[in-house]
């Protein structure tokens, strides 16, 4: 065996762990990039929301151009620009640069399907599926690894420091991978891709993300405000005709027919919403000196470590959970527990352990919910569906990261005093993330269909979930209908 042979499965991992670190670069970062720069923390906001906006359009584009002979260079391409993105930042004397470094970054966290492909079309079949769960593993300490360590060195160094340290890690993902990857045993035809849809939506997104950071500035009634606001809901629901006619979508709308896609992505989307409001309101308290703990950039990220921690434990649970309890059970106690956490925060958080205990409580239910929606996908869809259901549910949830990371200092604005968040502004919007946690167990309980037959036999349902794992960036017919003596 050779040795890109035999680095082949570690350098994979190793991509998708620097991939992991690198989108962790944003939310316990914001408040000291803001003073760093002299800029509004509502300004500075868009150094995570405009990574996670990237991520959201070119998840699916991506994922169709890297799923055929062209996955190397795609990889390459968006290693590249993630190297670049992170050295951009690290230079980045005003904000405006920071933010473009940060928006290529987000071109890093669409590749990871590609590299569970990628284990998929090089490895024997069980092996391919211990990479693959491997991978996920990988994402998930990654993150949890990612927040303290680059709040450690932003610490010690600088803010520079830590995107610096990005950068360097990605040379060595880029390099990596350039070696060891290539193209499929069996090449797939390119599909078309829907570039309009994506231009679309993205323009629609920022026009409505926009006025949601500015309105407490520019007020909810002003010309600005409302003529965004429009302009952004005309483009989206011109968005929705174009995905309706076109042969090749960015997402299939028409998959909303089946009660279950239409659950997930709902629910998708608002706990991706939940997620993110909390995740930079934890980050910004924890950091602040007058009525917040007071704490540093490396234990704002500690605080963060138990949601991952606890979404990857309850990720290995949910199969026992299922076989006592059905999805349509499980899924519903994972957003209250998000809003049990939400409400601790809002009623405490005068300790750091009460935050601790808050963000592994929110880890508990987005690791219990976020792994059962694509089961509850894979089983209601048929097969040739799975790769565009897959594919709408990422969009849908990177939306929701967008969203929530716009709306989170909108609240705490919104909610001060004269567009100054105090103490009162954090309990009021840990509030609205408990009605949220609410709808979005609601939505979970009483949207989906009554099962009408038992679910799949374990290895069955395994592989449906791997392949909808693996087309979650919309890589379409991820796997062979027969792969692993599996016949669906």
């Amino acid at each position: 065996m050779s040795l890109r042979e035999r680095l082949f499965i570690p350098a994979l991992l190793f991509v998708g762990a620097v991939n992991a670190i690198i989108s962790s670069l944003g939310a316990p970062l914001l408040p000291q990039i803001a003073r760093d720069l002299d800029a509004s923390i509502s300004s500075t906001q868009w150094a995570l929301t405009s990574t996670i906006v990237v991520a959201a359009i070119a998840s699916p584009l991506v994922g169709r151009m890297g799923d055929g002979r062209h996955r190397r260079t795609v990889i390459a391409v968006c290693l590249s620009a993630v190297v670049i993105g992170c050295a951009v930042a690290a230079l980045a004397t005003s904000l405006g640069p920071l933010i473009f470094g940060r928006a290529l970054q987000g071109l890093g966290m669409a590749i990871m399907p590609l590299t569970m492909a990628a284990a998929r079309d090089h490895l024997p079949a069980d092996k391919a599926r211990s990479v693959i769960a491997g991978l996920s593993v990988v994402g998930a300490a990654g993150v949890g690894l990612g927040y303290p360590l680059t709040g450690l060195v932003a610490d010690h160094g600088g803010v520079a420091a830590a995107y610096w340290l990005g950068t360097g890690i990605s040379v060595v993902s880029l390099t990596l991978a350039v070696w060891v990857v290539s193209p499929p045993n069996e090449a797939r035809d390119d599909s078309d891709l829907d570039i309009l849809g994506a231009l679309v939506v993205a323009v629609g997104l920022v026009l409505v993300l926009i006025p949601l950071d500015k309105a407490v500035d520019w007020g909810w009634g002003s010309p600005a405000v409302i003529g965004m606001l429009a302009v952004g809901v005309v483009c989206m629901v011109l968005w929705t005709f174009h995905e309706l006619r076109t042969s090749h979508p960015l997402v299939d709308l028409r998959l909303l027919k089946h009660r279950a896609v239409l659950t997930a992505n709902i629910a998708g989307l608002l706990l991706g919403l939940t997620m993110y409001i909390l995740m930079v309101v934890i980050a910004q308290f924890v950091q602040l000196d007058t009525f917040g703990l007071g704490e540093t950039i490396f234990v704002a990220g500690l605080t963060l470590v138990p949601m991952s921690i606890f979404s990857f434990l309850m990720t290995l649970a949910l199969p026992r959970l299922q076989s006592r309890f059905s999805t349509r059970s499980v899924m519903p106690f994972g957003a209250l527990a998000v809003a049990l956490g939400a409400l601790l925060f809002g009623l405490t958080a005068t300790a750091l352990w009460q935050v601790l205990v808050c963000m592994a409580l929110v880890g508990v239910g987005m690791g219990t919910t976020f792994a059962a929606l694509p089961g509850l996908i894979v089983r209601a869809v048929p097969a040739e569906e799975t790769g565009s259901a897959m594919g709408f549910y990422q969009v849908s949830r990177f939306i929701g990261f967008a969203l929530g990371s716009g709306l989170a200092v909108t609240f705490l604005r919104g909610f001060g005093d004269d567009g100054v968040p105090t103490l009162d502004s954090y309990r009021s919007t840990a509030l609205v993330i408990v009605g949220l946690g609410i709808v979005t167990a609601l939505v979970t309980w009483l949207l989906p269909a009554r099962p009408k037959a038992a679910p799949p036999e374990p290895d069955v349902e395994r592989f449906q979930v791997e392949d909808g794992m693996l087309a979650s960036a919309g890589l379409e017919d991820a796997a062979p209908a027969d792969a692993a003596g599996i016949t669906r």
